[in-house]
């Protein structure tokens, strides 16, 4: 049975070559690193913090330690790569969740600024002034 937020094997078999800690690399050897992605992707599409991960990802304190060594080291960086070299586009999308605009970029107010002039604030030119 697949789990929801989990890698299909063909997923898996895109990436696993490009991941740190295989039997036929020199280093320390992972415990598991289909794991540890699942567990990855699994915080960001539900959304959770690090400390709700379930217990089967293991220590979430680990998870999150091995992740940020990942992300220093290029990893991430690796996969998304490979990855986008080779995209089917099959569910690329972009909203609101995704592209967020700056807060000055709408138009907000600096601090100490001056509002910018609009049509809505501007004083009529040679309109009459009421006494």
């Amino acid at each position: 049975m697949a789990r929801r937020y989990a890698l299909r094997d063909d997923q898996w078999k895109r990436i696993e070559g490009l991941l740190p800690g295989r039997e036929e690399t020199v280093g320390v050897t992972a415990k598991d690193n289909r794991l540890f992605v699942d567990a990855v992707l699994y915080r960001y599409r539900a959304g959770i913090p690090w400390r709700d991960l379930p217990e089967r990802f293991g220590p979430w304190k680990a998870v999150h330690t091995r992740f940020t060594r990942w992300c220093e080291s290029g990893v991430w960086e690796d996969v998304f790569e490979h990855l986008a070299a080779d995209a089917d586009n099959e569910y690329a999308m972009i909203d609101s969740t995704i592209v967020r605009a700056h807060q000055h970029a709408a138009g907000a107010r600096k601090k100490g600024g001056r509002r910018p002039k609009t049509s809505a604030n501007r004083k009529p030119s040679g309109a009459a002034r009421a006494d």
